[in-house]
């Protein structure tokens, strides 16, 4: 679920983004530590709309660099 007073994370660099990933996860530790679950969920959801932007980017970044997303395991040596 998304936060809903995040609109628009679009105009953020991946960068901004993954930095504020990094420090949302270390407000979240704290907060565990206080039990404040309301606060805890609120952090929640604020992961997760920078979560799904940041994957957003790494999605269009591997079709532009045209990234395999599977791995072909062969053994073409014959014993």
């Amino acid at each position: 679920m998304h936060h809903p007073f995040i609109n628009d994370l679009s105009e953020k660099s991946a960068d901004d983004l993954q930095q504020t990933i990094q420090d949302l996860h270390s407000k979240l530790n704290f907060v565990y530590k206080t039990q404040n679950q309301p606060l805890i969920n609120q952090l929640h959801m604020v992961l997760e709309s920078y979560k799904s932007e940041y994957g957003k980017r790494m999605d269009e970044l591997y079709k532009k660099q045209n990234v395999q997303d599977s791995i072909k395991v062969s053994n073409d040596k014959k014993w």
